[in-house]
């Protein structure tokens, strides 16, 4: 017999031509079982169709099954007691079929509690100790063996019983939870002892473990009759819960001329005001004791604890209860006003009492009206804000500076910050009219300065216009008490008119730096701003967009969908009549241009050397510009690529020769 149980369990195969014993778990070719062969599953098996097809660490990610149980242990050297009760938790992880037995702590339990079975895959008790617990070994009412212990499954909780009967698992009714016989014995020892001492036992440690660190603040304010002034102090009360004490800090304001004192009131148990004043010293005691005797026996006197509290004077002190937004307190014969409180302590009372109006009480008398400073008008002497800073006060201090503008828009690198627009005088002089200028806005500190460019055989000495410096808007009147409003960068754009000092410039065309920031900034610049153009555009061009597709295809007969900036801006120019500014249809240009491949390393390119010229002070731009246009003999603008690195080897341009070589490829 036991040969045949032996060969229906165990069967034999081959390795390497070697006959071996394998189990009874090895499938067949290919994973398939064996015919008669029934493999038992190592995990937990769930019905199909119910659910996703997730893997079940993912379905079962933070889902847990609790079993409330409880196991017998042997006490076999106490005559108190033989065997203990001791109630657990069993928890079954879904996701990988590993369970934890915890046992909650109890309190003076004398015993190490705390996780008894960590969480891990548990086998069965012998002889199926080569299988696992499942969801499958579990119900109420049951007991399972975890490595030699047996635990009583006596209840579960609701979310476990709706997965269980979800898995079709037929649910025992709870069990009756056991109580341990020693525990209940001490209990009934503990409730009817007495103190054999007269004194009596005031415990505190209970409220002291519940509330320690817990504190409602109320917000006050007392009236001080006897102050010259009659001025409201501001007070912050702390009340401490662990042990009902108050303690009270003033607010002293700044210059105030009072002392500062570290607390208004020290922490103390607060008593109510009695109707007959203050009691006398040794009125109220703790406790009382009767003296049954006297001196009759021996001369000596026997006390007894007096429980009934006969004659004792009860004080009461200000509870939690007693304090609430509005209330008047008595602290030491000063009418205290409780104004506000704070969200704990509005949680608090919201919790215990069901208090929900927390209006504070309005204490501030209305404040005065703000007196308006008069500032006198400018007399012409300095600038503006100079004169300004004399008014502010009796010591003179020079106006402060926009420091913070100053480090985010100063020069850094190739960052320039500097916006450069190319301007012409409005003047119907025909010797002005052809003058050109140079106007840079400095984002640094918002000034401005003019040079004229120098023309040859015009008989105008060209250089410095107008000095860096602030400029005003015309039209302001010159001795006033507001402020003047200077040009600032948005006032600055292609198109636009501006007057400095009498002279009115029109800015006809701007650098590619100065287009680029404006673009970055668009925010800041409504002209630059594509979004705003396209929307304004499309507002006006919406009833006549049959005559612009006419225009296009007419501008563009090879079909190339690519037409000039010229026909697009008379095109703009026409529907928009006179809506658009110039830089609003440069912008809109841009926008849809088509640029080379290397049109943005050229201006980049461009912006290096530039740079190595200024630093190295290079100003010989003149005798440079001369040379290039005495070696171009055909007066065509272009010279061959050696003749021009000739020529700028004997200028020494203080460039590095790679950066030279890759701009004159360009």
């Amino acid at each position: 017999i036991g040969k045949e149980k032996f060969h229906k369990s165990q069967h034999w195969d081959f390795c390497n031509n070697v006959a071996m014993l394998v189990g009874e778990d090895k499938p067949g070719i290919g994973g398939e079982p064996l015919p008669g062969q029934k493999l038992k599953p190592k995990h937990s098996v769930f019905p199909e169709g119910i659910g996703s097809d997730a893997p079940a660490w993912v379905a079962f990610d933070k889902q847990v099954l609790s079993f409330d149980a409880y196991f017998e242990e042997e006490v076999p050297d106490k005559n108190q007691e033989l065997y203990r009760i001791r109630h657990c938790k069993i928890y079954f992880y879904l996701e990988d079929d590993t369970i934890q037995v915890i046992e909650p702590q109890v309190k003076n339990s004398g015993i190490t509690q705390g996780t008894i079975v960590r969480r891990r895959r548990i086998p069965l008790p012998p002889p199926h100790e080569d299988q696992f617990y499942t969801i499958d070994h579990f119900n109420i009412n049951i007991e399972v063996i975890f490595y030699g212990q047996r635990y009583k499954i006596i209840n579960c909780d609701q979310f476990t019983k709706n997965f269980l009967l979800k898995m079709g698992v037929r649910l025992n009714p709870p069990a009756a939870r056991p109580h341990d016989p020693y525990t209940t014995e001490r209990k009934k020892k503990l409730d009817s002892m007495k103190p054999l001492r007269p004194y009596e036992r005031i415990d505190t440690l209970k409220q002291f473990l519940e509330h320690d660190g817990h504190v409602l603040r109320f917000f006050c304010v007392w009236d001080d009759p006897e102050s010259k002034f009659r001025d409201q102090r501001k007070l912050v009360l702390r009340y401490y819960l662990s042990d009902d004490t108050i303690d009270i800090k003033e607010i002293i304001p700044v210059n105030s001329g009072r002392d500062a004192v570290p607390l208004f009131l020290r922490r103390e148990k607060l008593p109510k005001y009695a109707p007959t004043g203050l009691y006398q010293p040794g009125t109220i005691t703790s406790r009382t004791v009767l003296n049954l005797s006297g001196k009759l026996i021996g001369n000596k006197e026997q006390y007894i604890l007096d429980n009934r509290k006969t004659g004792a004077v009860h004080q009461e002190f200000y509870r939690d209860s007693d304090l609430k937004i509005g209330a008047v307190i008595n602290v030491w014969g000063r009418k205290v006003i409780l104004c506000d409180c704070d969200e704990f302590t509005k949680e608090y009372y919201r919790t215990k009492y069901g208090i929900m109006d927390f209006t504070p009480v309005s204490y501030k008398a209305p404040p005065p009206p703000k007196l308006e400073k008069t500032l006198p008008p400018y007399n012409g002497f300095g600038s503006e804000e100079d004169s300004l800073s004399s008014c502010m006060g009796l010591l003179l201090k020079p106006p402060r500076k926009d420091f913070k503008q100053f480090l985010e828009k100063d020069r850094s690198a190739t960052e320039t910050n500097t916006l450069r627009f190319v301007a012409k005088l409005i003047t119907d002089s025909p010797i002005d009219k052809d003058r050109k200028f140079l106007i840079s806005y400095f984002l640094s500190d918002d000034t401005i300065s003019v040079f004229e460019r120098k023309q040859r055989n015009t008989g105008i000495i060209g250089g410095k216009f107008l000095q860096r410096g602030r400029v005003k808007k015309p039209g302001q009147e010159l001795f006033k008490s507001e402020p003047s409003e200077y040009f600032k960068a948005q006032d600055l754009f292609v198109g636009a008119r501006v007057c400095f000092h009498g002279h009115n410039f029109l800015l006809v065309d701007a650098d590619e730096y100065t287009f680029n920031y404006m673009e970055r900034h668009a925010n800041e610049f409504s002209v630059a701003d594509i979004g705003v153009i396209i929307k304004k555009l499309k507002h006006i061009a919406e009833p006549r967009s049959k005559e612009i597709r006419q225009t296009f295809a007419a501008a563009d007969p090879e079909h190339t969908k690519v037409i000039k900036y010229d026909p697009f801006r008379n095109l703009i120019v026409s529907i928009t009549d006179g809506a658009f500014s110039e830089h609003e249809i440069m912008t809109l240009g841009r926008f849809y241009s088509v640029r080379d491949e290397y049109e943005m390393n050229l201006n980049f390119l461009l912006g290096v050397v530039q740079e190595q010229l200024r630093k190295k002070n290079f100003e010989n731009f003149e005798q440079l510009s001369a040379v290039f246009i005495y070696n171009d003999r055909e007066k065509c603008g272009v010279l061959p690529r050696e003749t021009c690195r000739t020529i700028c080897k004997s200028f020494k341009l203080p460039v590095d020769n790679d950066d030279l070589q890759a701009l004159l490829t360009m």
